[in-house]
């Protein structure tokens, strides 16, 4: 599988700057940002949630 390298995220982000504009960046940049923060706490959740279950297990 092949890498991105420093060259191709500049024309990315280029590509992304001119499709997007310089006033939705942060917005997008937010968006991710929030939507990244969520998936992690979903995460540790359902980690947590497990390690519950199975102290549960053992203490049964």
């Amino acid at each position: 599988m092949p890498t991105l390298g420093i060259q191709e995220l500049l024309i990315i982000l280029l590509i992304v700057f001119f499709v997007f504009g310089a006033k939705r960046l942060p917005e997008l940049g937010k968006g991710i940002g929030s939507a990244i923060k969520n998936f992690k706490g979903a995460i540790n959740q359902k980690e947590e949630k497990e390690l519950q279950e199975n102290k549960e297990k053992e203490n049964s």
